[in-house]
């Protein structure tokens, strides 16, 4: 095995080409290079990161998000991931949720020091926003979510039907919780993830709930320290390298071509691209494989953010998780610049119109947080990601193809493959970890790099 800093690479290393500077591809490429690999990063845009990114606040000059990522303490790999490249003081654990509903009434959820699942037994009987009856419905459901396979995966709806749930239930506590971890709508959810998120985030371990917020912009998060790290492990990076087709000659990838005309090789690629890129750089004989096929099945889901920024602070906490609301969670970015307090809320399933959505929010701000209605909103910004995440409809997985495909040279990495995991930061290192597996095992080398749960 190669040194730490990836001092075992030599000309006659194997030589991997990653198309996509995404988590997923990142996370394929911190696994490969210190393993004694020649790896080469793609990445169409001029900046790491893929979907997690910021932009430029033409009014400042800053750094904003396009929408607030956030991670949890169940996402073992992704910790491992920022942990690797040292970035991982960039995030910030927020131990206790502030739960808030339409009248500005306030729960706090935070653990009690004893063994999971009672952890948050007290946090869930402390929640204002549900009667003692709903609280009792709540832990039978979530019971039996413990008791049923992990592979099962109905209609999440008709499933909290058949465990008792009433619209209250469904509407103040899962969908709560379930539509912003999974950027989808209860009616359309299906019941693996779902199960996944509440045994992982809730009740397998006391940690697993705890929200860990980055401190600096996205772009900043996967930015200097990231590029350093890639740079001592001689990872050839080429941003504004996008892809144009991915060819094959004798059944086996043969080249990449560039937008540019340019031609680029590997001894094995690794397609990090978004699902619905995927077919398009591939030709039309390999694209109707069925592996590659299935893919045409997954949906995607939008999520919106409102940016918000006033002449005044109108907010103390560091968030608030809405209930109730057309917001699902409110991230306190503080006096960004002088005299400018930043507020996102993000909307996750976003399928509303867009233009409304800076005076709804604004409406549900002024009823949470009476600071709001005594501020000056300066200006406002709607962002929307049409295809931000797959959407983890019921049986979603029979379309989610493995990192290894038929062509013996040709890997594929990203959060919409076969994870384990929805669409999330995890899943996407998960990814990458996984492609770098399956490459390891067809060198003779085989490792297991993907932390458990």
């Amino acid at each position: 095995m190669a040194d730490p800093l990836g001092a075992g690479v030599t000309g006659d290393s194997p030589s991997v080409l990653v198309i996509g500077g995404g988590l997923a591809g990142l996370a394929a490429a911190t696994a490969l290079a210190p393993r004694g690999f020649r790896v080469t990063l793609l990445e169409s845009r001029q900046r790491l990161g893929g979907r997690a990114s910021s932009f430029t606040d033409p009014a400042t000059g800053q750094m904003v998000d396009a929408c607030q990522h956030v991670t949890m303490g169940c996402c073992t790999n992704f910790a491992h991931f920022c942990k690797s490249v040292g970035i991982g003081q960039f995030l910030e654990a927020q131990e206790k949720l502030y739960f808030f509903t339409p009248n500005g009434m306030r729960s706090v959820f935070k653990a009690d020091p004893l063994p999971a699942p009672f952890h948050l037994g007290r946090a869930l009987a402390g929640s204002h926003y549900l009667t003692p009856l709903d609280k009792l419905r709540v832990a039978w459901g979530m019971i039996s979510m413990l008791r049923e396979s992990p592979h099962a995966d109905p209609p999440l709806l008709d499933w909290l039907r058949q465990h008792w749930q009433n619209d209250r239930t469904i509407d103040r506590f899962w969908a709560t919780v379930l539509v912003s971890a999974l950027n989808e709508s209860v009616d359309r959810l299906g019941f693996k993830y779902a199960r996944k998120v509440f045994v992982d985030g809730f009740l397998r371990s006391r940690a697993g709930y705890v929200v860990h917020v980055p401190t600096v912009p996205l772009g900043r998060l996967y930015g200097d320290e990231l590029r350093e790290w890639l740079a001592s492990r001689n990872v050839d990076v080429r941003l504004n390298g996008a892809a144009r087709s991915v060819n094959f000659e004798q059944g086996v990838v043969s080249h990449v071509e560039l937008r540019d005309g340019s031609i680029l090789t590997a001894d094995q690629y690794i397609l990090a691209a978004p699902f619905e890129r995927v077919r398009d750089l591939l030709p039309d004989d390999i694209a109707a494989m069925p592996l590659f096929a299935n893919i045409k099945h997954l949906e995607a889901s939008p999520i919106a953010s409102v940016h918000l920024w006033f002449n005044r602070p109108v907010m103390s906490l560091p968030h608030a998780v809405l209930v109730g609301c057309v917001g699902q969670w409110v991230f306190n970015r503080g006096e960004t610049s002088p005299g400018e307090h930043y507020l996102q809320v993000v909307i996750s399933a976003a399928r509303l119109d867009r233009s409304k959505l800076p005076d709804v929010i604004l409406a549900e701000l002024k009823r949470l947080f009476p600071e709001v209605g005594r501020a000056s909103l300066l200006r406002s910004k709607v962002v929307t990601e049409h295809t931000l995440t797959f959407s983890p409809v019921a049986g979603v997985d029979h379309w989610r193809p493995g990192q290894a495909t038929p062509i013996r040279n040709l890997f594929l990495a990203g959060d919409w493959t076969a994870t384990g995991w929805p669409a999330t930061m995890e899943g996407a290192v998960r990814s990458g970890y996984l492609a770098a597996e399956a490459i390891l095992d067809l060198c003779g080398r085989p490792e297991s790099i993907v932390l458990p749960s």
